[in-house]
């Protein structure tokens, strides 16, 4: 029964997971726009350098299928501080770093505690509040999954011109130590362990193998034609490694991940959306920075400007999108998103150098509308029909699975306009092309499916 009293305690760990969770997010992107300077401190190649987000996504697509384990094994109170605890010393680490090593080593914690709290926020949402009121959490849970990526580049950006690449990790341990004594006070420490979990370590190595090689295989791809080996042999062992994974978790008593979760069409329609529209969008935070600076000749800031109307309008939108759900239902809010979603991006096909920066603005923001509008309601809508240990299931596997589409859409979108395989305005043109036919796709199954 979910009394008043329950009520409001599970809005407050709620707040404070969302808040913890966009940190992490807001972290993962941030650093786009001061790779060069970075690179530029520690003398280290473009490169090298970019491991800094490479292994950020390695390390939380290890971590995220964990969590199921982690949310059965351990309380919700110490799971959440830990991971606070966690991020913060990342932060702290990152802050200090006197070398590229020392640098990578705080990135790679702040990655493992927003593997443990992204998952973990989406199952907050669909257990601890009521029907009615889910897709509202969900929608609310978007300023973490929606927001705050969008808007890193645009911090980052601000922050490197003005008080240097390590005020924002300066800025991140400040927030990060805020929403740890709000965690503190709010969240009570109850045993709500949900259900023993034990841990196979097989199937951990087969899933960090399998999702480690798939990221791998994509960050390799800006760097390495499609035939090196480089990049096709870490596809070939992570794609054995997941298929091995699953046939695992399909024999034992209890595996380290349900998956007849993929049983239910409602979450696997929403599953192949939500892959289709991350692989669209993330990419996006990464290719508008380059086009601004390598195509239009602009500055890190005009990069951060361009992304900002369309994160502002997303912070509304976000919230908005989860309440009309639960008035209207998921699929006119879902339609209506996915038609701005694709809108935008088949707009931006056709940015070149002369076209003005307000209009990428415009196209911008209209497609980031559309992202926010998705990302909530398709979430809860492919949850909604899950039930007890399969809800974090589905939440930790199917972010696992779309931090690796993000990645291999990030890499699709670089190896176009970077790749040398077209040079000019054509590399930017295939690369927006890129991102419109996943966000085509993402309106497509949309349109099928969701009902």
């Amino acid at each position: 029964m979910f009394h008043k009293e329950d009520g409001r305690q599970a809005i407050g760990v709620f707040a404070v997971v969302v808040l913890a969770s966009a940190l992490g997010n807001l972290s993962q992107t941030g650093l786009n726009a001061m790779l060069t300077t970075v690179c530029g401190e520690f003398g280290i190649a473009e490169g090298v350098g970019q491991w800094l987000t490479t292994a950020y996504m390695l390390a939380l697509g290890i971590v995220v299928p964990l969590s199921s384990y982690f949310m059965g094994r351990f309380r919700l109170k110490d799971l959440v501080m830990l991971s606070i605890v966690v991020f913060a010393a990342g932060a702290l680490v990152a802050a200090l770093a006197p070398s590229f090593e020392v640098l990578l080593a705080g990135r790679l914690a702040q990655a493992i505690a927003a593997g443990i709290l992204l998952p973990l926020m989406q199952t907050i949402a669909m257990t601890r509040f009521p029907d009615g009121k889910k897709a509202t959490a969900m929608g609310i849970a978007g300023v973490a999954l929606g927001f705050a990526p969008n808007i890193g580049p645009t911090i980052g950006g601000a922050m490197v011109g003005s008080l240097g690449w390590r005020s924002f990790f300066w800025l991140l341990l400040g927030l990060t130590v805020a929403v740890g004594i709000a965690g503190q006070l709010v969240i009570k420490r109850r045993d709500d362990a949900s259900y023993p979990a034990a841990f196979d370590m097989l199937s951990f190595a087969l899933s960090a193998l399998g999702f480690g090689g798939l990221l791998m295989g994509a960050s390799e791809a800006s760097s390495y034609p499609a035939a090196h080996p480089m990049v096709w042999a870490p596809f070939v062992v992570g794609a054995t490694c997941l298929a091995a994974f699953a046939r695992r978790q399909r024999t034992l008593e209890n595996p380290l991940v349900d998956l007849r979760i993929f049983e239910n069409k409602r979450f696997v329609c929403g599953f192949w959306a939500l892959n289709c529209l991350f692989a669209s969008f993330m990419g996006i935070t990464l290719l508008v920075p380059l086009y601004i600076e390598g195509l239009c000749g602009g500055d890190a800031m005009q990069a951060g400007m361009v992304l900002l109307p369309g994160t502002v309008a997303a912070l509304v939108v976000n919230p908005l999108a989860g309440m009309l759900v639960d008035k209207v239902g998921a699929r006119p809010v879902c339609l209506v998103s996915g038609v701005l979603l694709a809108t935008g991006a088949c707009l931006m096909v056709r940015c070149d150098a002369s076209t003005p920066l307000w209009a990428v603005c415009a196209m911008q923001g209209v497609r980031a509308c559309g992202v926010s509008g998705l990302i909530g309601p398709l979430t809860s809508w492919s949850l909604s029909d899950l039930r007890d240990r399969q809800i974090s299931d589905g939440s930790g596997f199917g972010n696992a699975v779309r931090q690796a589409c993000a990645s291999i859409g990030c890499a699709g979108m670089v190896m176009f306009a970077c790749g040398g395989l077209l040079s000019g305005e054509a590399a930017f043109h295939a690369a927006f092309g890129l991102s419109a036919v996943l966000a085509v796709a993402t309106f497509a199954i949309v349109f099928a499916r969701v009902r």
